[in-house]
């Protein structure tokens, strides 16, 4: 296959640190900055009721190492919560719960800081602990709460700009829902490898064009061995051109003409080989498809540019009208913003994003191989260094690191902006209305129904209560959803909610536990894309939706 593999460093020589060796695992998902930011941040739980997704969240978050946790919780241990929390044995019984389960959490990982509250026999205030003075960087709280619990929660994440994550979980079926308190933008994504090559075949630069030229000037000439190690790169570069010179300087533009042009390339094979062909051209041949596309602007990366350039006209009106600007000002003044006006000017002067500087496994001769990747690492150089200095022109600019500039570049294509959902009692209703003429539909087909939104209305119905009966379920859902109450799912996901009275499953918590750790571990780094914004877990049926609520 190939000489050598793309981007390999040399070994390093030195002796991986107990922390590295630790959280190796992890590290390869999130990096160094990642697990930093993990470390920095500081949670807060909320729990009630039966107390064990909050419990089963935390440790999916004490394992990987978090900060700080502070678990508010003011229920005391009993016989019942033997039953359904891990966390807790007949020593605890009788003992505060929230101190309980965090002497036990932080047993898992000592370099977790964990506390909890209320101390002594102090009473319960949620004030106490939204009023300290070192701010959360996420709220976590437990279904069901107290109403003017929520309130509370509510004005803290509009304040201090704090995601807050509800979990709900009742016998077989929970769910969570993740409220961010604003945009929410995203540079390092983590795309599939594949997906990050981009060779600019159809837009190459100087360099790059020289290169390939240099080495297929004499291509017919060349000996076996130097045409059986032409990079797949240069050989279609050079096939361009040719296919360019028969078509009125045009590329192949639509499928039937880049079968044509694979067919070309293919041709082109040599044969007289001890091995029947050659492997670089067979790679080659299977790039065409994949590499032959004129340089694009991703739909996400359009979203931001649009966004961004809808909030400078709106600032640009506000600031004639003569009103304050306090919260466009704060938007325009993070880092991601100014790189992002850096990368749309970037974009409307060359008509391209930044190249991402890597280039994929192939067969090819070390040196030549080394060659090319310092060509497409150096256009990447060049290009960050276009955009930093348009970030630099910015007020504000001045601040920012090359380093993250570089960041930003090479996931320029994959940068997302998750933009909070508007909620509200309507756009739920609209989507219930749909879903349940979707379910109709598709059983008059013969279908089994699919969504799992019956259940998320059950339990939203007890947010604030622990048992209900399902009379009073499906009054809660029909003052919602008219007619719901009425639908064979919904009366059967009434019934379920109704049985369990506010109990959980720890196997079924354990799961929900899971997966709000992964959204909020998400969320904390900064990487990945986080789910929009409500996951429903049906434990009968195995299986989980995302709805945008």
């Amino acid at each position: 296959m190939t000489d050598i593999i793309a981007g390999q460093a040399p070994p390093s020589l030195s002796v991986p640190s107990e922390k590295e060796k630790k959280y190796d695992r992890q590290l390869r998902l999130w990096a160094a900055s990642g697990q930093a930011a993990l470390e920095s941040a500081n949670v807060l739980l909320v729990n009630s009721g039966s107390g064990t997704v909050g419990v089963e969240t935390l440790k999916n978050l004490v394992l990987p190492g978090i900060g700080k946790f502070t678990i508010a919780d003011d229920a005391t241990v009993t016989e019942a919560d033997l039953g359904v929390n891990f966390f807790l044995d007949e020593t605890s019984l009788g003992q505060s719960r929230a101190q309980s389960c965090t002497e036990l959490l932080v047993e898992l990982n000592p370099e977790v800081q964990g506390d909890w509250y209320p101390r002594n026999s102090e009473a319960f205030n949620i004030q106490n602990v939204l009023g300290r003075d070192d701010p959360f960087t996420i709220i976590l709280y437990a279904l069901p709460i107290a109403p003017e619990h929520l309130e509370a929660l509510e004005a803290y994440s509009r304040k201090h700009k704090t995601p807050l994550v509800a979990i709900h979980s009742a016998g077989f079926y929970s769910y969570f829902s993740i409220r961010l308190p604003g945009v929410y933008p995203i540079v390092d994504t983590h795309p599939d490898v594949t997906a990050t090559t981009d060779l600019r075949l159809l837009a190459p630069w100087e360099e790059l064009e020289a290169f390939a030229e240099d080495m297929t000037k004499d291509i017919d000439s060349l000996d076996n061995h130097e045409h059986g190690h032409l990079p797949f790169v240069v050989i279609l570069l050079h096939f361009l051109n040719v296919w360019k010179a028969s078509h009125g300087g045009a590329p192949p533009s639509n499928y039937k003409e880049k079968v044509e042009f694979r067919k070309m390339v293919a041709d082109a094979t040599r044969t007289n080989t001890p091995e029947g062909g050659e492997e670089n051209f067979e790679e080659a041949v299977a790039a065409v498809i994949k590499t032959i596309v004129p340089p694009s602007l991703p739909s996400a990366v359009r979203e931001v540019f649009e966004y961004r350039h809808n909030k400078e006209v709106s600032a640009q009106r506000m600031n004639r009208e003569g009103f304050r600007l306090t919260w466009t000002q704060t938007e325009a003044a993070s880092s991601f913003w100014l790189i992002a006006a850096a990368l749309r000017t970037f974009y409307e002067k060359h008509q391209c994003l930044p190249v991402p500087g890597g280039i994929p496994d192939m067969k090819a001769q070390s040196s030549t191989y080394i060659k090319l990747q310092n060509i497409y690492k150096a256009k990447a150089r060049k290009d960050a260094a276009e955009v930093l200095d348009s970030v630099r022109q910015m007020p504000g600019g001045e601040s920012i690191e090359p380093a993250e500039v570089d960041l930003f570049c090479k996931n320029a294509a994959f940068i997302k902006l998750v933009v909070p959902a508007s909620g509200g009692v309507d756009q739920l209703r609209s989507l219930a209305q749909q879903e349940l003429v979707n379910d109709e539909t598709m059983a008059k087909e013969g279908l089994a129904p699919f969504s799992l939104l019956p259940i998320y209305l059950a339990l939203r119905a007890t947010s604030h209560k622990s048992t209900a009966s399902p009379d009073e379920i499906l009054a809660s859902i029909g003052h919602l959803v008219p007619d719901a109450s009425d639908n064979e799912r919904v009366v059967q996901a009434a019934q379920e909610v109704s049985r369990a009275g506010g109990g959980e499953l720890h196997n079924i918590s354990a799961v929900a536990g899971g997966m709000v750790a992964q959204e909020t571990i998400k969320i904390i780094t900064n990487q990945y894309v986080p789910i929009e914004n409500t996951c429903i877990f049906d434990g009968i049926g195995s299986r989980t939706q995302v709805f945008r609520l």
